[in-house]
C-alpha cells in the first residue's frame, strides 16, 4: 500500500479473489453493452455515482481493507469487457490493483462531500477494455475516513445489485464473516448459454413477436416542432399526494404500487396521443430467479408492455396494468442481439421499424414509501388532496442525445414519490413533460375520491390531445378493424411558444 501525504493523496490496493476466467457477456450485460456502442467513446451516460457513509469509528486502513473484501468477493468489480471477433467477452482478473483517492472534507458535511467527489469520478467514461469498472475515493474529516464515493459502470452493477453491497459494507466494516457469495455472472452467462436459459430466451422472443405484430408503429406520430438545445430535458416531480394515494389505490385494487404508477403513465400518454393502444418498455430487474436474486451484476432488461384502453374506468385500466405487467416481467430475460434481429424482422414484414421509445422505469428498492406523512383520517381523499399543496416540480437537466422519446421513472425517496420524465422537446415539449407529471398527481388524487372513466382524463388532468394524422391501429380486442382511429384535432396549450 502506498500514498501521497496532503488534502487529498491516493492508495493502491492490491486484491487476490477466488477465480477469474472469460466469458460471453450475460444477457443483462449485454443490453447495456449494445447501448454503450450506441454513445461516443467515453460517454458517461452509463456511469452510476454512489455514496456509501463509513459506520462508526474506524481507521483508512480498516476502511481499504473492508473496501478490499468487496472488491474480491464480487467478480463483477473485477471485470472487464471488450469487443473481440468472436463477440464481446467479459473477463474477470482473479488478482491486480486499483487505486483510491483520499479526499479531505473540509468546510462541507463528509455525504455532501462525497457526494460532489462521486459525481466528479463519474464524469468521465469507463475504458471498458482495461479499467476496473469502479472508481472510488475515500472521504475524510481530521483524518478519520466517514463515507466512500464512488462512479461505477452499468455494465458492473444495478441499482440492485447496489444494495447488495451497501449489505455486504456495513457488515465487512464491521469485521464480520461474511458466507461465500453465490451466484456470480459467470455463472450466469454460463445458465444463458446452456440449454434451459436458451429455452427460456426463445420462449420471450415468442412472446415479443406476438406483442410486436400488434402494437402502433409509434406512439408519437405527432407534429414535429423546435426543439430545445440540447434536445432531450428531464423534468421531475416530489409529490407525498402522489405517494398517499398510490398506496391507497394499490390496496383498494390488489395491485402493485408499480402498476398504479405504470398505468397512469400509459393512461397519460394515450390521453395526450390519441392512442387506445400504448405500448411502453418497461425496466425490469429480472431477480425473481432465486440466483440472481442474490448476484450482484447487472441483470435489467427491457419488457414489453401493451396495454389497451378502448374505455371503462381508470381502475380498470391498472387492473389490466397489472397483469400485462406481470407478463412483461416474465419475458424479460432474452438475447439482445437477437431481439435486436427479431425487431428487424418485424419492420421489413410491416414495412416500418416498430418505435419503441416510451419507458417507464421503478427505481425503488421497496414497494411502498416508508417515510411517507400519515393521511387522517386513514384514506381520506380531503387529506390526500390536501398534501398537494407540498408537491414541487423541477428541472433535472438537459442532454444532446438519448434513445427515448419520452422516459418516465421513479425514484428513491422515501417520504414523497419521485416521479421524473425526460421527453425529446422535439415531439414533446418541456411545458409538455410538466404537464404530464401534474396529470398523473390530478388522476391519482382524483381516483381515490371516485371513479374516473378513462374518457375523462384528458380533461381532468388539462391534457389537450395533440392533433396527429388519422392513422389506422391494430384493432383492440371486440372492436372492428374498419378505418382509421379517431383524433380530436387540437394542440397542447402552450407547447409550441
Amino acid at each position: 500500500m502506498t500514498a501521497r501525504s496532503g488534502r487529498s493523496s491516493t492508495v493502491t490496493v492490491e486484491f487476490s479473489g477466488a477465480r477469474g476466467g472469460e466469458s460471453p457477456l450475460t444477457w443483462g450485460q449485454l443490453a447495456f453493452w449494445r447501448l454503450t456502442r450506441w454513445l461516443e467513446d467515453g460517454d458517461p451516460y452509463f456511469n452510476m455515482p454512489w455514496v456509501l457513509p463509513v459506520y462508526g469509528r474506524h481507521s483508512l486502513e480498516v476502511v481499504i481493507g473492508a473496501l478490499r473484501g468487496l472488491v474480491e468477493r464480487y467478480e463483477t468489480l473485477r471485470t472487464t469487457c471488450e469487443e473481440t471477433a468472436g463477440g464481446p467477452v467479459q473477463r474477470v482478473a482473479s488478482r491486480g490493483r486499483f487505486d483510491v483517492e483520499v479526499v479531505d472534507a473540509g468546510e462541507d458535511k463528509p455525504l455532501a462531500a462525497a457526494r460532489r467527489v462521486s459525481a466528479q469520478l463519474a464524469a468521465r467514461g469507463f475504458e471498458y477494455a482495461v479499467e476496473l469498472p469502479f472508481r472510488c475515493a475515500v472521504v475524510t474529516v481530521d483524518g478519520r475516513p466517514r463515507a466512500l464515493a464512488f462512479a461505477l459502470s452499468h455494465l458492473a452493477v444495478d441499482g440492485w445489485a447496489l444494495d447488495l453491497i451497501a449489505g455486504d459494507w456495513r457488515a465487512l466494516l464491521a469485521g464480520d464473516e461474511l458466507p461465500a457469495p453465490g451466484w456470480q455472472p459467470l455463472d450466469q452467462a454460463a445458465f444463458e448459454h446452456g440449454e434451459a436459459g436458451s429455452a427460456r430466451g426463445e420462449r420471450a422472443l415468442r412472446h415479443w413477436r406476438a406483442e410486436l405484430s400488434r402494437v402502433p408503429e409509434t406512439m408519437f406520430d405527432v407534429p414535429r416542432i423546435t426543439a430545445e438545445e440540447p434536445r432531450f430535458v428531464r423534468v421531475g416531480m416530489e409529490s407525498a399526494a402522489v405517494a398517499a394515494a398510490t398506496e391507497i389505490l394499490a390496496e383498494r385494487w390488489s395491485v402493485s404500487t408499480a402498476s398504479v404508477l405504470t398505468t397512469a403513465s400509459a393512461v397519460l400518454l394515450g390521453a395526450l396521443t390519441g392512442h387506445r393502444r400504448v405500448v411502453m418498455q418497461l425496466i425490469v430487474a429480472n431477480r425473481h430467479d432465486p440466483r440472481t436474486a442474490t448476484m450482484v451484476g447487472t441483470a435489467v432488461q427491457d419488457g414489453l408492455l401493451v396495454l389497451d384502453l378502448p374505455g371503462g374506468t381508470f381502475a380498470d385500466a391498472v387492473r389490466a396494468g397489472h397483469r400485462r405487467a406481470l407478463i412483461a416481467y416474465r419475458n424479460a430475460h432474452y438475447d439482445p442481439y437477437r431481439m435486436m434481429a427479431l425487431r428487424e424482422e418485424i419492420g421489413r414484414e410491416r414495412g416500418t421499424p416498430v418505435d419503441l421509445s416510451a419507458y417507464f422505469n421503478d427505481t425503488r428498492t421497496v414497494a411502498h414509501w416508508p417515510n411517507l406523512p400519515g393521511v387522517e383520517p386513514a384514506g381520506d381523499p380531503a387529506a390526500v388532496a390536501a398534501l398537494t399543496e407540498r408537491t414541487r416540480f423541477f428541472l433535472v437537466g438537459a442532454w444532446a442525445e438519448v434513445d427515448a422519446t419520452a422516459f418516465f421513472a421513479t425514484g428513491p425517496a422515501t417520504n414523497n414519490c419521485q416521479l421524473y420524465l425526460l421527453t425529446d422537446t422535439g415531439c414533446l415539449p418541456r411545458s409538455t413533460a410538466y404537464a404530464l407529471l401534474g396529470g398523473v398527481e390530478r388522476l391519482l388524487v382524483r381516483a381515490v375520491a371516485e371513479e374516473v372513466a378513462l374518457d375523462e382524463v384528458a380533461e381532468l388532468c388539462g391534457i389537450v390531445p395533440i392533433e396527429r394524422p388519422a392513422v389506422r391501429e391494430a384493432a383492440l380486442p371486440g372492436t372492428p378493424e374498419s378505418g382509421p382511429a379517431t383524433v380530436r384535432s387540437r394542440e397542447v396549450a402552450g407547447d409550441h411558444a
